[in-house]
C-alpha cells in the first residue's frame, strides 16, 4: 500500500506540475483538448495506457 501510495503522489506532482509553472499554456492546451474529437482521444488515450503499461512491466523487471 505504501508502494501505491508513492505512485500516486508521484502521478500528481507530475500532473500538477505543468499547471503550476505554465497555466497560461495549459489553458491553450485544454481548449485545444476540448476542440479534438472523441476518437482521437481515445487512441490518445489507449497509447498513453499501453505505455504506461509497458513502463510497469519494465519496471517490475
Amino acid at each position: 500500500m505504501k508502494f501505491f501510495l508513492c505512485v500516486i503522489g508521484m502521478v500528481m506532482v507530475v500532473e500538477g506540475f505543468p499547471y503550476f509553472a505554465f497555466p497560461e499554456k495549459m489553458k491553450f492546451v485544454i481548449q485545444k483538448v476540448i476542440e479534438m474529437p472523441d476518437k482521437a482521444l481515445q487512441k490518445f488515450g489507449f497509447v498513453l495506457m499501453l505505455v504506461g503499461i509497458c513502463l510497469v512491466f519494465l519496471g517490475k523487471r
